[in-house]
């Protein structure tokens, strides 16, 4: 826990926690039924913000040998990144996106202005709460990267897992099923890019992976 008090890491988590409530605020902005006010849900996503970054400053460079941000990445893992974002992207697109925009259209941009503000809220705090924080955490717990990945990996599958149930949209066993096989594989690419990367890696892939939504709306424009 040392590592977590230290003024140099609440000071970092402060700064990135206050760059992701800023981030969230235009998909916030949309959400017209959310139960509280948006200034409400941007302080409480201020604070968990702290606590995950907290974890990410704290624990992962100590612990994985990696830094967080990695400003000059290796060229194998750059084209590695970019063609499986791309792959990505092009599976969904063809596959799972027409299945799941009839069930969930809330769930998919519908203009350019919302397409940026869900990706700003998917890479400012979807990676942080679903691939950074979680293996940060867990390598101070288990002190293993295969163990972290693995943990990591199926925390993810828990979390689609409890998402489609509360679902209000009916999806089949094998699309869950699919989906779950593809979140699964798409969950050990960011931690290896992560890895291999750093955050601007993850960010990356992440961002080519949600470019595929721009193929409908220039056609439905």
């Amino acid at each position: 826990m040392r590592h977590l008090g230290q003024p140099r890491v609440l000071a970092s988590a402060c700064l990135a926690a206050l760059a992701t409530a800023l981030a969230g605020y235009p998909r916030l902005s949309l959400w017209l039924d959310r139960p509280e006010s948006i200034w409400f849900l941007e302080a409480v996503i201020f604070l968990c913000g702290i606590v995950l970054w907290g974890f990410v400053f704290a624990w992962h460079a100590p612990y994985a040998h990696r830094p967080v941000f990695a400003f000059q990445v290796e060229a194998k893992p750059f084209i590695a990144a970019t063609l499986a974002g791309m792959v990505a992207a092009l599976m969904f697109y063809l596959w799972f996106d027409p299945l799941l925009r009839a069930k969930v259209p809330e769930e998919y941009p519908a203009n350019p202005g919302q397409w940026f503000a869900f990706t700003l809220f998917f890479l400012a705090f979807d990676q942080l709460f679903l691939v950074f924080a979680p293996f940060a955490w867990l390598m101070r717990l288990v002190h293993s990267r295969r163990v972290a990945t693995v943990l990591t990996v199926l925390f993810g599958g828990l979390v689609l897992t409890l998402k489609t149930r509360h679902s209000t949209a009916p999806i089949s066993m094998a699309l869950f099923a699919a989906l779950l096989v593809a979140r699964i594989g798409m969950g050990f690419l960011s931690v290896s890019f992560y890895l291999r990367g750093g955050v601007i890696l993850v960010w990356w892939w992440t961002l080519l992976f949600e470019a595929r939504h721009w193929f409908y709306l220039a056609h439905h424009s």
